[in-house]
């Protein structure tokens, strides 16, 4: 049996071209209902943090290290540390229990 990755890729580049063209055609006028608005506003937020979650925990070789980081970067984010800031003390939070956690392993 073989496989034609012409096909595929052809799937492939139709599918995303209806994802983008079809609410453009669909939808004329503008969205009134505030639910739809707020979804399509943090859609974007959520979709970033559902890729970006896993890889927190997943790229440290100790879980908790990314666990600790994810904890203290969204309390200083929430405190309104700057992006700067609330990077450098994940960094170092991950640095410290990665080698802390060395040193007992």
């Amino acid at each position: 049996m073989s496989h034609n990755i012409y096909i595929y890729i052809l799937v492939a580049a139709v599918t995303s071209a209806l994802i983008r063209v079809l609410p453009l055609t669909l939808i004329r006028g503008k969205i009134e209902n505030q639910f739809i608005q707020s979804f399509l506003f943090y859609l974007p937020y959520v979709t970033l943090a559902v890729m970006t979650f896993p890889a927190i925990i997943e790229a440290t070789q100790v879980p908790l290290a990314g666990i600790l980081a994810l904890v203290l970067g969204i309390a200083a984010a929430w405190y309104g540390a700057s992006l700067f800031k609330v990077a450098v003390m994940c960094c170092g939070v991950v640095f410290v229990v990665e080698l802390v956690a060395g040193l007992f392993l």
